[in-house]
């Protein structure tokens, strides 16, 4: 069957991003695109990942070298000229995908990759439609078909509104099917209709069947409405996202796509996520000899500043500090720092959490630490101390956090949403909440604080969580069957 892995035509998977971990991160995108497109590779399948070369590229010391001529492309009434480049030598990771970065120097030679000083670029939905066109001229170049193009995020959403609306006619567009993966609802390209002929889209795009959003088009309905399937990144936050409540005010859209919308949980990557080898923790250690794990937590309150105090229950979260992450339930309550536990925060984000964290771990040193300084390393740290996990966030679309600390022993105090709600077992591997409100919030931390009282049936607890298999296996199977539907659909186009 064409675009099979394993039939007569070999099909390309090519994964068009905005992100890609370790070369560009701001959240979990790019560390979920990279988890997904080298589990694929590794699997057999042929894949490529394109994305934009930006500054900190470069400016973090990887070779390139051009990957072909320079190509023109369309982008509104004039034309631009675009490059490929690609890592130069052997490839940091053999048996991963293939990587190319398309080079704009006037869109993605900049300090940030959406922005500055916490304001998006004000040409952004300029900058992507260059990085789309560009990406599309070189498909054809740079993949064999049959091609499956698997978009992300509302940055690459006008990759199938550019090929089923404007390169229709170009007879290597009929071997191309088109998955768009929904990461993030809240952001979605809202633009000024004027914005349609700047990228060189016609006006009858703007229309409420098509890009038309409240009197602006909407890069990211854009997609919804072209790509041949839809998906997004866990079975609940699919539910949600049909829903008035939980849409974004595209709910409308993606009850539309029917069978089109699927929800595909993320997975982490269980190597470099794994207490038994990590080299990040003071001592490893696995869920039948959790010596280590009691080591690792004497050293993460040593290097905060905390007492050593084995037998108090120590909250750990790292996340961007923002609102969606539930830091106003947090900063909100009272009850949750009344209790016998200890506070260890790791993140970045807005100032006024920041601030406030700062306010409460000068108050109370010897419970509450706070760390704006986020490495990577850092969060393995706090992982393999923290006995759990807060992630009380407004809505999450699936999580990674939640899943890599219960691989750690970890238990995750969440509210019962998106992925959080698909991966953590209320009581078994976690403690759930539903309301987001502080009151309920606090339940939940109560009977987390109540079970760590009783030793025998906490480690139970963390056995049950460090079990579960967070891998890509599963995901990976479910979106080879995607691929299959798209293909399909796309063979019937007339």
């Amino acid at each position: 069957m064409p675009g099979s892995a394993s039939g007569e035509t070999r099909r390309t998977v090519v994964h068009v991003a905005a992100e890609f971990w370790p070369y560009a991160r701001t959240g979990g995108l790019g560390e979920a695109v990279r988890g997904m497109a080298r589990h694929q590779a590794r699997a057999g399948e042929r894949v490529i990942v394109v994305m934009p070369l930006y500054r900190a590229v470069r400016e973090a010391g990887y070779v390139l070298e051009p990957a072909g001529a320079p190509l023109t492309i369309a982008v509104g009434p004039g034309s631009e000229s675009v490059r490929l480049w690609r890592l130069a030598g052997p490839p940091p990771a053999p048996d991963g995908p293939t990587m190319l970065f398309l080079d704009h120097p006037s869109s993605f030679d900049r300090p940030g990759v959406y922005g500055e000083g916490g304001a998006d670029y004000a040409d952004n939905g300029r900058r992507f439609a260059v990085f789309v066109r560009g990406a599309l001229a070189a498909l054809p170049r740079i993949a064999a078909a049959p091609i499956l193009l698997h978009a992300h995020d509302w940055h690459t959403a006008l990759a199938p509104v550019f090929l089923r609306a404007v390169l229709a006619d170009e007879p290597w567009t009929r071997d191309v099917a088109v998955v768009l993966s929904v990461h993030n609802a809240g952001f979605q390209g809202h633009f000024p209709r004027e914005s349609l002929a700047e990228v060189g889209l016609p006006d009858a795009l703007y229309h409420w069947q098509r890009l038309e959003w409240f009197g602006r088009v909407n890069w990211l309905k854009g997609g919804l409405t072209f790509a041949d399937y839809v998906t997004t990144v866990s079975p609940t936050h699919a539910h949600e996202l049909r829903t008035e409540a939980g849409g974004f005010g595209l709910h409308d859209t993606f009850v539309g796509l029917k069978d089109r919308f699927v929800g595909i949980r993320n997975g982490i990557d269980l190597t470099t996520w794994n207490p038994t080898a990590d080299p990040h923790i003071a001592q490893t250690y696995s869920s039948t000899d959790l010596s280590g794990k009691r080591r690792c937590k004497a050293v993460l309150q040593q290097v905060y500043g905390l007492p050593q105090e084995p037998g108090t229950l120590l909250f750990g979260m790292t996340a961007r500090l923002v609102a969606q992450k539930g830091l106003d339930l947090l900063l909100g309550g009272h009850a949750l720092w009344s209790a016998k536990a200890q506070f260890v925060f790791l993140g970045a984000g807005e100032e006024r959490y920041e601030s406030a964290l700062r306010e409460i771990a000068d108050a109370a040193p010897h419970r509450v630490a706070a760390d704006f300084a986020f490495t990577d390393a850092k969060e393995h740290v706090v992982l393999a101390g923290a006995d759990a996990l807060l992630m009380p966030s407004l809505y999450e679309p699936c999580g990674l956090t939640q899943m890599r600390a219960q691989r750690y022993g970890a238990l995750p105090l969440a509210r019962r949403v998106g992925g959080l709600a698909d991966t953590i077992e209320d009581q078994e591997t976690g403690f759930l909440f539903d309301d987001y409100t502080a009151p309920a919030f606090e339940q939940a931390a109560r009977r987390a604080v109540d079970l760590y009282e009783d030793p025998d049936a906490w480690r139970r607890h963390m056995g049950r969580a460090m079990a579960r298999d967070f891998g890509w296996s599963e995901p990976a199977a479910r979106y080879a069957e995607v691929y299959e539907w798209a293909f399909e659909r796309a063979r019937a186009r007339p």
